[in-house]
């Protein structure tokens, strides 16, 4: 696993010489995550000392969002992807998944780690229930390819190895 302790402190002290700016970056629906889980977790991992990114602490005001959340990804260790009932309904979401396979296979040691929040894997290799309805939406408003690109991204991370876990 990537995110390791090493006995001079977190494995962020060995980032800088590799090329990583974070040992993690987070990505996750804000509405859905934010205020609780995603929020618990951020927290959670910097106490222990993992560099985490996570948008809404990380972007300063003004910078441009998508090349800034890029650079994140390519700067990072690991990408811990929450997945949650309404994750495939923000386009943003599945365009930084994307990125984020993306980097997974051109680079020989970035790790996705997937947690399913209160949401099935097999609806997200399916894209069936809350995510079926989402790209329904999708269909009609975005192109065939880019609908494509999202339903490719989502199958693939849902056969990694991940984390479900359930609200409550």
């Amino acid at each position: 696993m990537a995110l390791v302790r090493t006995s001079q402190g977190t494995s962020s002290d060995s980032n800088t010489f590799r090329g990583y700016r974070y040992d993690v970056f987070l990505s996750f629906r804000g509405e859905d995550t934010r205020k609780n889980f995603t929020d618990h977790l951020y927290t959670a991992l910097n106490n222990k000392g993992f560099l985490t990114f996570r948008d809404d602490n990380e972007l300063k005001r003004g910078e441009a969002i998508k090349p800034e959340l890029k650079k994140a990804i390519q700067l990072s260790r690991t990408s811990v992807v929450v997945f949650s009932k309404d994750y495939a309904s923000s386009r943003w979401c599945l365009d930084e998944l994307v990125v984020i396979l993306k980097h997974k296979r051109t680079s020989t040691d970035h790790v996705v780690l997937p947690v399913f929040y209160d949401v099935d894997p097999s609806h997200l290799r399916k894209q069936t229930g809350s995510i079926g309805k989402a790209f329904a939406e999708h269909q009609r408003t975005q192109s065939s390819k880019k609908v494509k690109g999202w339903r490719e991204a989502l199958a693939e991370v849902a056969n990694l190895a991940g984390m479900v876990l359930a609200d409550g």
